[in-house]
């Protein structure tokens, strides 16, 4: 029979976790270092949860064997290995983001869009924590690319 990665129940790994979130007191400066701290330790909790993930998945390969003795069964088995190995691999290029959210927080960069310079909302930067435009730019941004595309 086939393996089944990720049968865990629950948020996706490509998801930050969530810790009932930031509560920011009335008249707080943004980005303080309380602020700070709350998403650095949110970002650094999610790189160590697709950390150990990804170690948990290279022992599964590792103990797992391909002996299957039905054809249907071992390529059912390589199929989910392939999604596996795929998921490991865009996790892999989402930690590159996470330690890239860090660097910003380390510079005094972290919160702020890259393309206006203005506060990205709690709220969108808990969601998503690797954010680097506010809503409203990442919308144009993503309306230009469409017509790129297109073009």
């Amino acid at each position: 029979m086939a393996t089944a990665f990720n049968s865990k129940p629950g948020k996706s790994i490509d998801e930050p976790p969530s810790a009932g979130g930031y509560q920011a007191e009335p008249g707080e400066e943004f980005m303080n270092p309380r602020q700070q701290a709350y998403f650095r330790d949110k970002l650094l909790s999610w790189k160590d949860s697709i950390l150990r993930e990804s170690r948990e998945t290279l022992v599964q390969l590792q103990t797992d064997t391909m002996r299957e003795p039905d054809i249907t069964d071992r390529a059912s088995s390589e199929t989910d290995w392939s999604i596996e190995l795929r998921t490991r691999d865009r996790q892999r290029k989402l930690i590159s983001k996470i330690e890239a959210a860090i660097r910003r927080i380390d510079e005094g960069e972290y919160g702020y869009c890259e393309v206006t310079g203005e506060p990205i909302a709690l709220a969108r930067l808990e969601a998503r924590p690797i954010a680097t435009m506010t809503v409203e730019a990442q919308e144009r941004h993503e309306r230009h690319e469409k017509v790129s595309r297109e073009e």
